[in-house]
């Protein structure tokens, strides 16, 4: 296992290694018919405080009391602390006085289990009324969940919808069919019962870069809302680009989009698509309650062969030219349902660079080690052709998975602003608006599964494990697959999935149309599937000189291959900032609390080696003021010196992801 640390840039939290829409709101696509959004008119309690069941709190016969409001998505611990029940928790070391935080200091708590006397071991209830838009009558119904943190009961108007035995997993989307259950003329009662995760399950993690809040981020911590549809369903379209030869001057379109047939009888009609002038229609039967992808191809539909098309590109190559593509399904001369997705045309490649074979060592179908050849070339990402430098960092969301749109806007444009195209996403995939600004600013996205907990504890694995992973990997590509900025699945993180997990994910690639490459990890070990990652996951993450990266060796030296995760160390931040999160009789010297900020494990005193650095180069500091300028000035000339390596060395070196790029730790006091 690799450590990681928890970072910052330009924020107020204590920083370690540092730099420094789907367009629409349903998951991974648009509609023409706006969903009704449940985010308004939520309560929240805690199940030990009541002794009512599903079948009644979720009618009008029940009157909530002394339940904290919220809106949602919302964690339980964030919707306590916006109803003031704790105050400035980012702030000295407030949240190791939580309820439920008395686990090990610098511990990763996804491994553990809640202790019996934590408020988040019993289950929480989330509760809201609603009634139904006059348009929506007559029509098939369906309630989505777009992340249920970790498993739950649902239960509306007095019937269990769904239980915990189906509901299960953090990263699965839920589309359930509620038409049974809801009145179109009077007032709808969602009564949702959510548990937290377990050390065996397949949870959100913060690994160690910051602490795991107590609640482990259980809740509705993505949007919940309905959509209503005719006989067929049409989801998840998307526009995947090729270019047939060496030019960009002509590109291939293959649209694909998920239809559902939900009755008991066969179903006849019209799928039809548009972009700019380009129109495009085919004739569809479906069984009775056939689920199918249907595909318009270029040899079958001569215009979605573009000449001359106006091209997505990566931040500093080009223009990011987005197309509007909308898909309907029409049946007895009734649209039956419509979803519009954005796009670019753009075509991301993925390829071994250089170098010749050598041998190592490779999970074999057992998942033990055995001896094969491979090779050591780099992979290399390339956009309509052109080979891409990859220059990124690693993100995080806010600690208690709030999101900002305000703090997204500035985060994102910083990346922009520093010239860096990438940011690396381990786990906690973030919210479509995230993707569509990613879209908009150029910015690739590496994404995958996350390391240190059950995510990557295959060998105690359990059927249904395998279950939850590939079902949640199933629902995020179809929500990520149309997105110009998604350039790379990772299907582990420190270490590649044993024979059969990864064969299952790679199944799941090939029949959900990921258009883009993937690898089998963010680390160097190949595997007997697919063999060699062409990345590695090396380090360092503390304080190296700036020589360090340019030594010129296969093995030490930095600028070489494709490092996921990387950093010449610690990234102070200035006083203003640190007065946000440490009293003033701590700002100097440094203390417990400057650790207690600056990550876990490894991390609580990982400016052993940066202060020492510090005294040898520019002199013991004389106080704090002194300290920071030193400070920024070695953070200075270790970054630009990483940077600068890679790019000198390209594409001997083909991508670099500073470890890390922001912070969990919001910069501010009183977070909204």
């Amino acid at each position: 296992m690799t450590a990681k640390g928890s970072v910052a840039c330009r924020t107020a939290c204590f920083i370690v290694t540092s730099l420094l829409v789907l367009v629409w709101t349903t998951p991974g696509l648009g509609q023409t018919r706006n969903p009704v959004k449940l985010r308004e008119n939520w309560l929240v309690q805690s199940s030990c405080k009541l002794n009512t069941p599903g079948e009644i709190l979720s009618t009008s016969q029940f009157s909530p009391d002394k339940w904290y409001k919220t809106t949602v998505p919302s964690t339980v611990l964030a919707a306590q602390v916006a109803n003031g029940d704790f105050k400035d928790i980012y702030f000295a070391d407030n949240i190791r006085k939580l309820p439920g935080m008395d686990y090990p200091f610098g511990e990763l708590f996804s491994n553990m289990d809640m202790a019996s006397g934590s408020p988040y071991a019993c289950s929480w209830w989330y509760r809201t009324e609603f009634q139904l838009p006059q348009d929506f009558r007559g029509q098939k119904l369906w309630l989505h969940f777009n992340g249920i943190n970790y498993k739950a009961n649902i239960w509306l108007n007095g019937r269990r919808l769904a239980d915990a035995n189906d509901v299960v997993g953090a990263y699965r989307i839920y589309e359930l069919d509620a038409t049974p259950f809801l009145e179109q003329d009077r007032m709808n009662v969602l009564a949702v019962e959510v548990f937290a995760p377990g050390s065996k399950d397949l949870g959100i993690n913060f690994v160690d870069w910051n602490p795991t809040p107590p609640d482990k981020d259980m809740g509705l911590w993505r949007d919940v809302y309905l959509m209503a549809s005719g006989p067929v369903r049409v989801r998840y379209p998307q526009a995947v680009t090729h270019f047939p030869g060496n030019s960009i001057e002509r590109a291939d379109l293959i649209v694909r989009v998920e239809l559902h047939n939900d009755t008991d009888a066969s179903v006849e009609g019209v799928l039809s698509g548009a972009f700019e002038t380009v129109m495009f229609e085919k004739k569809v039967t479906l069984s009775p309650r056939e689920s199918r992808s249907v595909t318009f191809t270029p040899d079958e539909f001569p215009q979605l062969k573009i000449q001359n098309p106006e091209l997505w590109w990566p931040t500093g190559l080009g223009a990011q030219k987005l197309h509007l593509l909308s898909i309907k399904f029409t049946s007895s001369g009734a649209v039956s349902d419509s979803q519009t997705v954005s796009f670019g045309i753009r075509e991301i490649t993925g390829e071994l660079y250089g170098a010749s074979p050598q041998p190592c060592e490779v999970y074999d179908n057992n998942g033990d080690f055995k001896r094969l050849k491979t090779d050591k070339r780099p992979f290399l990402i390339r956009v309509n052709h052109q080979p891409v430098l990859i220059r990124g960092g690693g993100w995080t969301p806010e600690m208690l998975l709030r999101s900002s749109e305000d703090r997204l806007r500035a985060e994102l444009g910083y990346v922009k602003d520093m010239h860096l195209n990438a940011v690396r996403l381990e786990g906690k995939l973030e919210t479509d608006e995230f993707f569509d600004l990613a879209d908009k600013l150029g910015i690739l996205v590496l994404a995958g599964w996350c390391c240190c907990d059950h995510w990557e504890h295959w060998k105690s694995w359990q059927p249904s494990d395998l279950t939850i992973a590939t079902e949640s990997l199933r629902t995020q590509i179809l929500r990520l697959r149309s997105h110009a900025s998604l350039a790379l699945w990772m299907n582990g993180s420190d270490n590649p999935p044993p024979a059969p997990v990864e064969e299952a994910y790679r199944k799941v690639l090939a029949e959900t149309g990921w258009p883009n490459p993937f690898i089998s990890s963010a680390s160097s070990m190949p595997t007997s599937v697919s063999g060699p990652s062409g990345v590695k996951m090396t380090g360092p993450y503390d304080y190296v000189p700036p020589g360090y990266w340019l030594i010129d060796d296969d093995h030490f030296g930095g600028a070489f291959g494709f490092n996921t995760e990387t950093g010449p160390g610690a990234a102070i931040p200035v006083v203003s900032s640190l007065k946000k999160f440490l009293p003033e009789e701590h700002l100097w010297p440094i203390d417990s609390l400057w650790n207690l900020h600056s990550g876990a494990g490894i991390f609580n005193d990982n400016l052993v080696h940066f202060n020492s650095s510090m005294n040898a180069i520019y002199g013991p500091p004389k106080g704090l003021d002194d300290y920071l300028l030193k400070s920024q000035a070695m953070a200075y000339d270790g970054e630009r010196a990483m940077f600068e390596a890679y790019g000198r060395n390209k594409y001997k070196s083909t991508g670099v992801i500073q470890w890390m790029l922001n912070n969990a730790w919001p910069d501010c006091r009183n977070c909204p």
